[in-house]
């Protein structure tokens, strides 16, 4: 046989992809996609949808989608319950990788909704279009 030190044998399939610790890059939310809402935002949700179909099963987000309707029907909006979301998010990302794209799109987008209530709803239409995405393109 031979001595396999200093070769790398993995094939492509193993390969990282991201940075030299093996993780993923980072999901990147396209820009302004809460603040404008409409095409952007449902071309966005349709390219993570499709992304989360291949490994996110809907039972793994639906207590952060319950955590976002709460904040949705309450009387007022309230900036710190939506940011509450992200040690959610950043919990459920570490029990389960598969998480993870999920969590950083929806951090990103709490991030770009602030205190401005119609950017909350755009926020909550784009998680919904997400998990219809997910749903269409055969995620569990």
């Amino acid at each position: 046989m031979g001595n396999y030190s200093g070769r790398d044998r993995r094939g492509p399939r193993n390969q990282p992809h991201g940075d030299s610790r093996g993780r993923a890059a980072p999901y990147k939310l396209p820009d302004r996609v809460i603040e404008e809402g409409g095409e952007p935002l449902v071309t966005a949700a349709e390219n993570l949808g499709r992304k989360l179909a291949r490994n996110l099963k809907t039972s793994q987000i639906r207590k952060i989608y319950g955590a976002v309707k709460k904040i949705q029907m309450s009387d007022k909006f309230d900036r710190k319950d939506l940011v509450l979301l992200k040690p959610k998010l950043a919990y459920a990302a570490a029990r389960n990788t598969a998480v993870t794209d999920l969590k950083d799109a929806l951090t990103q987008a709490i991030d770009q909704v602030g205190d401005d209530r119609e950017k909350f709803k755009n926020f909550v239409d784009f998680f919904e279009a997400t998990l219809s995405y997910h749903r269409a393109f055969g995620g569990d």
